[in-house]
This record gives C-alpha cells, structure tokens and sequence, in this order.
C-alpha cells in the first residue's frame, strides 16, 4: 500500500524494509534500481505523488518570463487558475553555472550577444525568489525552480523549497545529485539526454543519500517531434526504478501530455506561455495558458476512466433499455397472410430491438402464419402455427 514519504525519516524506514529482501533481488534491485524493489511514493508540501493518486501536473515557466519578476508573478496566478499542482521556474546564477565561451543558442536574441548575458538577463536576487515562493503557496501551488549550480541551491534552500528539480544536463552530475538528495527533500530526474547507465547512476546516487526520487521520461528537443517523445519509456522506467514516473512535455502543444497520462504518468511536466507571439527559446516548445487549463481538465478526465474499468457485461445489463431501443427485431416485409410458410424474403430487420432479436433470423425461416402480420409488424412466437 502506498505510503507518503514527505520526511528523510520515512523514507529510511521505506529502506529498512527493502533491505530485508535484498537476498532475494537482482544485483541490479540491490542497487536499489532495479527489479524487485517496492514501489514507492512520495509526498511534496502534502501533495501525494505516486500510483493511486492525481496526476502532479507542474507549469514549468522555464524563460518564457524574459527576465521580467512581474510576467513570473503573472504565471504564477495563471497557472493556478488553469488548476496545475506546481509552478516550476528555473534558477541560473551565470557567473556559477557557465562561461562566456558557452555556444548553445548564442545567437536567438538580439540583446543578448552572448549565452551568458543571457543568463544574466535571467537572474532574481533571493528576495525576489522568496516572493515568487510565497506568492506561489499563497496560490496553493508547490514552488519548484531547477537550480543549474551549487550556488543556486543555497538560494532556493532560503525560499522553503520542498522538493528538487535536476535537469536532464545535471543527471551525470553526481556531486551536484548528491548535494541535492542530502537534504532530504525529493529529487526529480530528468532524463533527456542520459542514457540508461547513466540514469542508474543517478537514481542509486539520489537514494543512495536518502532522499525519494522520482523519474522524468523526455528528449530534449525544442519542440520535440512526436517520434520522439518516447511514451514507451515511461512503463519502463517504473519499471526499472520502482518509483513515481513523470513526462517532462516540450512537444508545444497538449496531445503528449494526454497521451502519457492515459499511459499512468505520476507526474506531468509542460512548458508554459501566455502567447506563442512571446520572445523567447522556450517559446516554441510551450502551451499557451489556456492550453494548459485544456490539457489539466483532460488529465483529471482521463484519470477518473483509468479508476473506474468497465465490465462489458455489466455495462450491457446497466444499458438494456438502450439495446432494446437501438436495435433490430424481425418484422413482415410485407402484409403477410395466414398460413404463409416464411422465407427470408417475407422477412425485415428493423428497429426497436423489442421482438424477435435480429440474431435469430434464421430460425424464423420456414414457420407458418397463424394469422395475419400486416407490414412493419413485430413477429412473435404467437403469430406462429404450433
């Protein structure tokens, strides 16, 4: 039965129990990353997160605010009314996490001549972080933003922050994983870029510290083509890993996001926009606001079928009335006359579904009138001779 881990204590008592079982499991499951482990949950800010409980859908922000605090503010109450779980944003300090010399997307912006003044662009003072936290739990949101350096740790520590985002570029980053997982707090994977190797490591190196993890399914690609959204890795990473499993969305619009919930994704992450005439990377891989309250009502829709499977039959007994009304009964073709020994031509099968069931058509073949069947009428057994 699930239990929420939301404290180091729990979670070390959730690894008490495994390691009674470890002469039983894989070299791989001893590891604690393979088969024959426990499926565990976990808990963030009292929201359970793990199979048996509603999908954890985090607006992720990204850039998509352009450096400005108010337009972070804005998303904030925007995501809270479209109902996400969490509002994600992400915390670079330039000079802690890059140099001038970084090449990625150098040239999208024309105020920005270098990567790095990019991320300068990008940086809030702690402040300003701590207000975006409040103003977020004041919205009933979970408060999350990946840090990309050490340093950005220590900022968002000071904000109460209540669980870790790690992006996919940090999961062979196993001092920073470890910084991470050592306070305790739930660490989420991204895989975007890592191989399974590499994602073994990751997953020992979060538990190994004691902390709860969860894993993201995504390909780091913007936008990401749907040939690559790689659905079929999320049952095997709960697979592998025993532990909640997440789709990380950059596909821009909301079907993956859809698709991986129907799949049972415990977590769904989606870039968000107010508009897709915004500036910005991010851009082209967001949802727009409105896009995101579409794909959350979805989610929670799609959630309520996969926890109420239907019985065929039962659902055929419930609906009767409905096959008596739709479907077809045998009928004279014609007016028939008394004593008319039936061939298939004397015979129509019509609506309602009230006599003679279309299904046995054949076994009226050949019967002799008892009487008059004027056209359109229900047969009966009575109108047969005995």
């Amino acid at each position: 039965m699930y239990r929420p881990e939301s404290t180091r204590t729990g979670y070390k008592r959730s690894r008490q129990a495994i390691a009674c079982r470890r002469d039983s499991l894989t070299p791989l499951a001893k590891n604690g990353i393979g088969h024959g482990m426990v499926s565990s949950g976990f808990a963030i800010e009292g929201k359970p997160i793990g199979q048996g409980h509603p999908c954890f859908v985090v607006a992720e922000i990204a850039q998509t605010h352009d450096g400005s605090l108010g337009t972070c503010h804005a998303y904030i109450d925007a995501a809270a009314k479209a109902g996400a779980s969490a509002i994600k944003f992400q915390t670079h300090i330039a000079a802690a996490e890059s140099t001038p010399s970084e090449t990625f997307r150098v040239k999208f912006s024309p105020q920005d001549a270098t990567r790095y003044d990019y991320w300068k662009r990008m940086e809030f003072t702690p402040e300003q972080w701590a207000g975006l936290a409040q103003h977020a739990r004041d919205k009933r949101l979970v408060f999350l933003s990946t840090p990309f350096s050490f340093e950005a740790v220590e900022v968002l520590l000071k904000t109460g922050i209540a669980a870790w985002k790690a992006g996919s570029g940090e999961t062979n980053n196993y001092p920073f994983l470890k910084k991470l997982a050592e306070t305790g707090k739930p660490v989420l994977l991204s895989s975007g870029v890592s191989p399974w190797s590499d994602l073994d490591k990751a997953v020992e190196t979060v538990r190994g510290a004691g902390a709860p993890v969860g894993v993201y399914q995504c390909t780091t690609a913007y936008p990401c083509p749907p040939d690559s959204w790689g659905l079929n890795v999320i049952g095997q990473i709960r697979d592998r890993y025993h532990c909640p499993v997440g789709f990380s969305d950059h596909s821009g619009t909301p079907h993956a996001g859809l698709a991986a919930a129907a799949l049972g994704a415990n977590m769904i992450e989606v870039h968000v926009t107010f508009s897709r005439e915004c500036f910005g990377p991010d851009v082209p891989a967001s949802i727009t606001t409105s896009e995101l309250a579409q794909l959350i009502e979805g989610v929670r829709r799609i959630e309520t079928a996969l926890a109420n499977p239907v019985d065929k039959d039962a659902m055929a007994n419930k609906l009767g009335h409905l096959r008596d009304l739709f479907g077809k009964s045998v009928v004279a073709a014609r007016d028939l006359p008394r004593g008319l020994r039936l061939s298939r031509e004397d015979l129509a099968l019509k609506k309602p579904g009230t006599g003679i069931p279309a299904a046995q058509l054949e076994t009226v073949i050949g019967k002799e009138l008892a009487r008059d069947v004027p056209a359109d009428t229900l047969l009966s057994i009575s109108d047969f001779s005995s």
